[in-house]
């Protein structure tokens, strides 16, 4: 037993992250028990040396590695050290999947001496990338009629096998036993892909070998290459015990399998550790998580108990609710802190939970930052109606790690329109109501000078550098706009848009092209501001085309940093959601095409495009797969999180139950949305396929509908315990009879519903 080290265990906001920073301070400030200066010495150590107090350039000495489950967790995880100490001490703070990526990219060389491999410096795929290529490489062989005995479509079928190669890697499997794992999985029941496992593995090799051929790295790839291939490696242990002395991991329980080979290896080298753990806290359990196999490590040190604070409502509440799940038929009545908003549709539903809201905090009961909207699903209905209810009431609403298409921003269509209208060739991605569109985000006004345009937009009389009116005044025959005022202001509205689009737009499927204003016959209906604004965009997109044709734009990345300075940026403040959307869209396409160039490095028929032609053979047939790549949805905005300050730092919280628990939240008052709804027991999107099969514990054992059921009863067991701690006042179950599809609503929160008391419901509409 590691007697410096300790597994710090317990329930949510128990203090278990204040209690690892704590551990860490008194390992810097004081000097190391004797067993630990043993190893020291074995590693070449002095006598009583401390964790180094400076971060050096060259940091000669080892240094502390804190580790937490996700993104938003090591931020303040980082925090709180750096703010306990000053920042003063040598600490490296990731993800678990982060330090295996770096560790992989920093000792590259040695995989490739090891592996053979080409000495070309790696490139991670993006998940979006990894299925695109995947996708085409296995299209041969995943044809229609195998993906119809599959009962899949293409995008399913390759997602899965590629998750399965990722879950491989997680619990340290080789991926050459995949088939092995899934053929005793599958033994004793129908295989549910209708797959040979040997032909998912072959296809699973053929990917591998391809990638590591061009030196591309996905998080499946990343873990095997640092599991199986450098974390054996003596070289590589023997840097890894010079670099770290302490490691600090925070919620191992959403850690996978492998992540205890590596505290293993750190602790038996001499290393201290400290490990906090919540049995309830489990969120990444289906996505690879292994909590069962961490738990373990903690039979090597002692452990520490917390207890949860007095504060939120578990004590109370965790028993009565898993005896009402459990036992329905049980009668009991949960207290008043328990309320319920009953109606028969969904969409009532959504208004009297806003309603709600709304009432409370005019009241001055609780302020929106202590209000938080939870859900097991939350489709577009909600979102949009929750959030337009309550801004409407200038209460603002922040959606946690909402990911939006990137397509669904518009002025992200406007660009990639840009796009087409400049390269040739792209005519057919073209139509009126995309330039129309285009036009209307091109000529974004507001701030002095707007979009370059210096004159009055209207009828005489106004100083000449004054901005040109946002909405000339429209000619009688053209009916106002039906879409709400654009903020900041346009110069050319959806009206003029539309005119501009039906009669200057030339349709061609190589050169789209757009005429001048004059070309419609009641050009002066357009007003002087809206024909300036398209006059100066014809004329940049005629500089574009000239500067294409001379090879003066370096690449496709250009064109639209070129567009944005010109037309978006020009100086002005943009809102948060464009300005995320813009940067998402410049992130995105630098990694597309630093794909293509090195796939442009191979020989041209290894990866065909959408068309079956080999990429290559179409000057510009990489950019109309970009855009293509686009208009499908596959990109989503996940901009780098930044906290809010000022008025939108008191927002109400909207999640889904995934979202919720991995930020680790706390409110006072909380709206379980759906409460009937059955997908507060199942996993839905946050469990991969085959998921159960490569937890440690039961490796390849068959699942079956037993297995099932405990594991829906352990997971909403661990849901209600998890949430109930993050709540302190009041806890609303918000439930409709009818689902939105029309179905009824008989979910396992449902005696809950029932037992608690009733504010808002059909027959007392408004009545508390």
């Amino acid at each position: 037993m590691i007697s410096d080290s300790i597994w710090i265990v317990g329930p949510c906001r128990s203090g278990k992250t204040a209690r690892l920073v704590d551990q860490f301070c008194s390992w810097v400030h004081s000097v190391p028990p004797s067993n630990r200066l043993v190893h020291a010495q074995n590693r070449g150590r002095k006598n009583g040396d401390r964790i180094p107090k400076r971060l050096y350039l060259h940091q000669a000495e080892p240094g502390v590695l804190a580790l937490a489950a996700n993104n938003e967790n090591r931020r303040e995880l980082t925090d709180r050290i750096v703010t306990a100490t000053e920042g003063k001490y040598p600490v490296r703070c990731k993800t678990i999947l982060g330090f295996f990526q770096d560790e992989v990219i920093l000792f590259w060389p040695l995989l490739v001496q090891s592996l053979k491999l080409k000495a070309q410096f790696p490139v991670r795929l993006r998940p979006e990338t990894e299925q695109e290529l995947a996708t085409k490489l296995w299209r041969s062989q995943l044809d229609e009629e195998t993906l119809r005995r599959a009962g899949m479509n293409e995008y399913r079928g390759v997602r899965r096998i590629l998750d399965l190669m990722q879950l491989a890697a997680y619990s340290g499997t080789q991926s050459e036993e995949i088939g092995n794992i899934l053929t005793r999985a599958f033994a004793q029941q129908d295989n549910s892909t209708n797959l040979e496992p040997e032909f998912l593995v072959s296809l699973v090799l053929n990917w591998r070998q391809w990638c590591l051929d061009r030196g591309f790295l996905t998080y499946g790839i990343i873990t095997e290459l640092y599991t199986q291939h450098l974390l054996p490696d003596p070289n590589y242990q023997q840097h890894l015990g010079k670099r770290y002395q302490a490691v600090l991991a925070d919620d191992v329980h959403d850690y996978p399998a492998v992540a205890r080979h590596l505290f293993e290896l750190l602790l038996a080298d001499g290393a201290v550790g400290a490990f906090s753990y919540n049995p309830d806290g489990t969120v990444r359990l289906g996505l690879g998580a292994d909590p069962n196999y961490l738990e373990e490590l903690a039979a090597r040190m002692p452990i520490e108990t917390l207890n949860q604070p007095d504060t939120c409502l578990a004590d109370r509440l965790v028993t009565p609710m898993l005896e009402l799940v459990t036992e329905p038929m049980v009668l009991l009545s949960l207290p008043e802190a328990v309320q319920s908003i009953q109606t028969t549709s969904r969409a009532q539903l959504l208004r009297h939970t806003a309603e709600e809201i709304v009432n409370a905090i005019k009241e001055a009961q609780v302020q929106p930052n202590e209000v938080a909207i939870i859900a097991p699903g939350l489709d577009a209905i909600a979102r949009y109606t929750l959030t337009e209810i309550l801004t409407k009431q200038n209460i603002t609403v922040e959606s946690l790690n909402d990911q939006r298409p990137l397509i669904s921003s518009p002025i992200i269509r406007g660009l990639l329109t840009v796009m087409a209208l400049v390269y040739p060739g792209l005519g057919r991605l073209v139509d009126r109501n995309a330039v129309a569109e285009m036009l209307v985000v091109l000529s974004r006004g507001g701030g002095e000078g707007g979009s370059g345009r210096g004159e009055e937009g209207g009828s005489g009389g106004k100083r000449r550098n004054s901005p040109p009116s946002p909405h000339p005044p429209l000619s009688p025959s053209i009916p106002p706009s039906p879409h709400p005022p654009l903020s900041p202001s346009f110069y050319i509205d959806p009206v003029r848009a539309g005119l501009i689009a039906d009669y200057c737009f030339v349709p061609h499927p190589e050169r789209p092209n757009l005429l001048p204003a004059t070309a419609f016959d009641r050009w002066d209906r357009l007003g002087y501001g809206a024909t300036t604004a398209y006059g100066e965009i014809l004329q940049w997109l005629e500089e574009q085309r000239s500067q294409q044709e001379m090879r003066l734009i370096p690449s496709p990345i250009s064109l639209l940093d070129r567009a944005i300075q010109r037309f978006l940026w020009n100086g002005s403040n943009l809102p948060y959601d464009q300005l995320s959307a813009l940067r998402e869209l410049l992130e995105t396409a630098q990694h597309y095409w630093e794909i293509d160039t090195r796939l442009r490095q191979i020989p041209p028929n290894v990866v065909p495009d959408n068309n079956g032609e080999t990429a290559g053979n179409s000057p510009h047939a990489n950019i109309a797969e970009f855009i293509q790549l686009l208009r499908r949805g596959t990109i989503t905005a996940n901009p780098y999180p930044v906290r809010p300050i000022g008025p939108a730092a008191n927002a109400v919280t909207l999640a889904t139950i995934f979202q919720y628990r991995s930020s680790r939240s706390f409110h006072r008052w909380h709206f379980w949305l759906d409460a009937g709804s059955p997908l507060w027991a199942q996993g839905g999107a946050a469990t991969l396929f085959g998921a159960q099969f490569f937890l440690l514990e039961r490796l390849g054992e068959p699942w079956t509908p037993e297995d099932e059921k405990l594991a829906q009863e352990q997971r909403l067991q661990r849901i209600l315990a998890d949430l109930l701690g993050r709540v302190s006042d009041k806890i609303y179950l918000c439930h409709s009879d009818l689902a939105v599809n029309g179905q009824e609503q008989l979910g396992p929160l449902l005696p809950l519903v029932n037992a608690c008391v009733r504010v808002v419901s059909d027959f007392s509409e408004g009545k508390r």
